[in-house]
């Protein structure tokens, strides 16, 4: 089948990477994604019948191949409560033309897993870790887990032989303070450490401009300590804007999706657990993919379908926030349910 069939959306933007959330389940409560007063303490998540099976999930996987996705990403939730998430890592790799499978997960489980993650294909893992300091990691994920952990699980991952990047999203007058404690730590460790703008995902969080400490910001404090260089990106799509240590080539990232978006370059696609298609991290609707695949669809109407709706995108939510366009104020999918 090959990727003959490479497509683009109404801005020119092929599909190259297919973001897979396994489960809408987190063991963390994070203030930004899935804050437990506002969730409650017994939140009703999706049931397993509604989930998408592994099989399900290869044979989307196989079809998103054959329109041009090269990359796959799983997440959550927190992907490693998924049971035997490296048999699915394992299917994944042996479709045609997906060349790479990364995984982002909270790190709290990644001791535990790592080994078995990477001997199943697993090439890259990023970490979210939003302080050094427990008190102020704590307060973020909603008592739910200590650094020593995450770090321990950083370690493990990196022992197994995957690449780590370590991901915080940095909050104004929550977590700011340790942006340039999180790169004095993981300088000189090879762990790629990136900061993330807070953005207004999902509904819940209160967003507003005041709690974003901007790129520039970001990356002054950062050069004051450790003068930085800008550096190319990898490829078309890539979010992260990167620099690196001068006189070294250790980089780190920053990404930007609120003051300097990215939309004009994404080529993401994103499959929630229970199979629907979102063409947008700020989506408020999406495509039911799992009722094509319960109810008999032959792949290439289900690869038809894709197509429609990938030809007919037009998503550019950043780029209109900012440019303060008017952005009509309709309910978002949840950060949890829809993966990074």
């Amino acid at each position: 089948m090959g990727n003959m069939n490479k497509i683009t959306d109404t801005l020119q933007r092929p599909l190259r990477d297919l973001r897979i959330s396994v489960t809408d389940r987190c063991n963390f409560r994070c203030r930004y994604c899935m804050p437990a007063e506002i969730f409650g303490p017994y939140f009703q998540f999706l049931k397993n019948d509604q989930l998408l099976s592994f099989e399900e999930i290869t044979r989307l996987a196989r079809i998103f191949a054959s329109l041009g996705v090269e990359k796959i990403r799983l997440s959550g939730g927190e992907p490693l409560l998924r049971k035997e998430l490296p048999k699915l890592i394992e299917m994944l790799g042996s479709i045609e033309g997906i060349s790479d499978i990364a995984l982002t997960t909270n790190g709290s489980l990644l001791a535990k897993h790592a080994k078995a993650l990477k001997d199943a294909g697993l090439h890259r893992v990023n970490v979210s870790l939003d302080s050094l300091d427990d008190k102020v990691f704590r307060q973020m994920n909603g008592g739910r887990c200590d650094v020593k952990t995450v770090l321990e699980g950083i370690e493990a991952a990196a022992k197994a032989g995957m690449k780590v990047k370590v991901n915080m999203v940095v909050q104004k007058g929550i977590n700011d303070q340790d942006i340039v404690p999180m790169a004095r730590y993981f300088r000189g460790t090879g762990h790629v450490l990136r900061f993330i703008e807070f953005m207004d995902v999902g509904n819940s969080n209160g967003w507003n401009l005041t709690q974003v400490v901007s790129k520039q910001e970001i990356f002054e404090r950062v050069n004051a300590e450790m003068p930085l260089e800008p550096i190319p990106s990898n490829y078309f799509g890539e979010v992260a804007s990167r620099y690196r240590y001068r006189g070294t080539n250790e980089e780190i990232g920053i990404i930007s999706s609120v003051t300097d978006s990215f939309c004009s370059t994404c080529t993401r696609a994103r499959l929630s657990a229970d199979g629907n298609l979102y063409t947008c991290l700020f989506a408020s609707q999406g495509t039911d993919l799992r009722a094509q695949l319960r109810s008999g669809a032959k792949d290439e109407e289900i690869r038809n379908l894709i197509q429609d709706v990938w030809n007919r995108r037009a998503d550019r939510y950043s780029e209109e926030r900012f440019n303060n366009t008017t952005i009509p104020n309709k309910k978002k999918i949840e950060m949890y349910y829809i993966g990074g």
